[in-house]
């Protein structure tokens, strides 16, 4: 595939700047397949592998055409679940961060309140979770009347999920002329019936097997006896002693069954699972992408919204049971280019299960016996010397798109009527500084929080404590909330 560079696409210079300083020079396939006929405002039904760059491929141009004033939500993203509504905001925020663009994620198990409070003021894009966006609807806490993008992401998992009901629920609700997105890893026949019933002659992308996460994957498979998985996960970690690994489990209990396990061994680990606080939840997401810890206890809620580049290990300790999961539990490992492996056990029963993964991925698993898991001592030395071992770096994107930002607070928030362009009227008026240098302004109750770009952060700090915000000198300080 010939390379393009995103300064090649008709993108403003904002958009230009926080993709050059996220890191990304050229346009991954389904990108460069799919982000132009978005541009033209044109339906697109696209069929990607997990980790080619779609969510990109989808919020580069939404926040490219977004109109900052409107305050009511132009672009709704449907998501199957928490982690990834919180992963596709995280993207929205970095892309459009330079544009001062404003995106709310709603899900369960969050604080409704918070929620409603952030949806009431100016929210460009709007991510969430089919039953929580429903709510906020009824509830007249999420307008509608201004969307201009519907993006349905993950859609084969929001079906499998039995979301298909309250989607068309949700697309009831939502103007007609828009532009219709469909992005899914497999293409199951609820799908296309879903676009054909929706979308309006949509142009169809399906990134070919040239470039399929599949060939850069390993996939083998133990039969292993359920008395003997334990023992069997700890030889082959061992073993195989990888940099980074998710074990996926199909239960909670199992969570945290092998959790308990690992962490008995000295292991450095953590566990994921639906039944956790979405606060913890986010915590553990954080400190993995940040390399605190190698092993990641999960169940399928985390195979999606996972964006860490460098995990080198899928063990599947329990066999999903429909192989979309599968695809999507696999398809953390592999990403950008680079190989992996993934490994499950499985019982006599489920051989035809394996059988289906390979004619459905078109590729081998390769059948292996526990007793070729022999451990000597230098497998065990090496083991626990890479456990003493201290990850370096962190592994987020968006280092240098933080580099010269600095956030500050201002004492005054909606309950004395303060608005964004009072504080975009304020900082503008400082000598040296324009309308460029503000970036995301957040207005709660008591509290407003804004962004100051380009490195004169400290610059408007000292300033502002002799300028007048609405009329009035505020209390103004560098800000401690993220």
């Amino acid at each position: 595939m010939k390379e393009v560079e995103f300064n090649k696409l008709k993108l403003k210079k904002e958009i230009l700047k926080a993709i050059d300083l996220l890191g990304y020079k050229t346009l991954t396939k389904v990108q460069k397949e799919t982000i132009p006929y978005i541009l033209e405002e044109k339906d697109v039904v696209v069929k990607s592998e997990t980790g080619s760059g779609k969510t990109l491929a989808f919020a580069i141009p939404i926040c490219n055409d977004v109109v900052w004033d409107e305050r009511s939500p132009q672009a709704l993203v449907i998501v199957p679940t928490r982690e990834l509504a919180i992963q596709v905001k995280k993207d929205f925020f970095e892309v459009g961060r330079l544009r001062r663009l404003k995106t709310v994620d709603i899900y369960g198990k969050s604080p409704y309140m918070k929620q409603e409070t952030a949806l009431k003021a100016r929210a460009h894009v709007v991510v969430g979770t089919p039953g929580r966006i429903i709510d906020h609807i009824e509830r007249g806490n999420l307008r509608t009347d201004k969307i201009k993008y519907l993006v349905l992401d993950e859609s084969d998992e929001m079906l499998n999920m039995g979301f298909l009901d309250q989607v068309e629920t949700i697309i009831e609700n939502l103007p007609k002329n828009r532009t219709n997105l469909l992005f899914s890893a497999t293409m199951p026949e609820d799908i296309e019936k879903l676009s054909s019933k929706y979308m309006n002659n949509p142009k169809y992308v399906e990134i070919e097997s040239n470039e399929n996460a599949f060939d850069r994957i390993e996939q083998i498979a133990y039969k292993v006896e359920a008395s003997n998985k334990l023992d069997t996960l700890k030889n082959l970690t061992i073993l195989e002693n990888p940099d980074n690994c998710i074990v996926f489990c199909n239960t909670r209990d199992a969570v945290e069954e092998v959790y308990s396990y690992l962490d008995e061994n000295d292991y450095k680990v953590d566990k994921i699972h639906g039944g956790m606080e979405q606060d913890d939840r986010t915590k553990v997401m954080q400190d993995f992408k940040m390399g605190k810890f190698r092993y990641l206890v999960a169940t399928d809620v985390a195979a999606r919204g996972i964006d860490v580049e460098d995990i080198t290990h899928v063990i599947n300790y329990d066999i999903p049971r429909d192989i979309e999961p599968y695809i999507h539990r696999i398809g953390r490992t592999g990403r950008k280019k680079k190989t992996g492996k993934a490994i499950s056990f499985y019982r006599n029963n489920q051989g035809k299960y394996l059988s289906e993964v390979e004619s459905y991925t078109g590729r081998k698993i390769i059948k292996k016996d526990i007793s070729e898991l022999t451990i000597e001592d230098e497998n065990i030395k090496d083991f626990e010397e890479k456990m003493r071992e201290k990850q370096v770096g962190a592994r987020l994107k968006g280092k240098e798109l933080n580099k010269g930002i600095i956030k500050l607070h201002i004492n005054a928030g909606k309950k004395t009527k303060m608005r964004a362009g009072d504080i975009v009227g304020a900082i503008s008026n400082i000598d040296g500084v324009s309308a460029e240098d503000i970036g995301v302004i957040d207005i709660i109750p008591v509290s407003s929080f804004v962004e100051i770009l380009n490195g004169k952060g400290e610059y408007v700090l000292k300033e502002l404590q002799k300028v007048k915000i609405k009329g009035r000198i505020r209390n103004v300080t560098k800000a401690t909330r993220q």
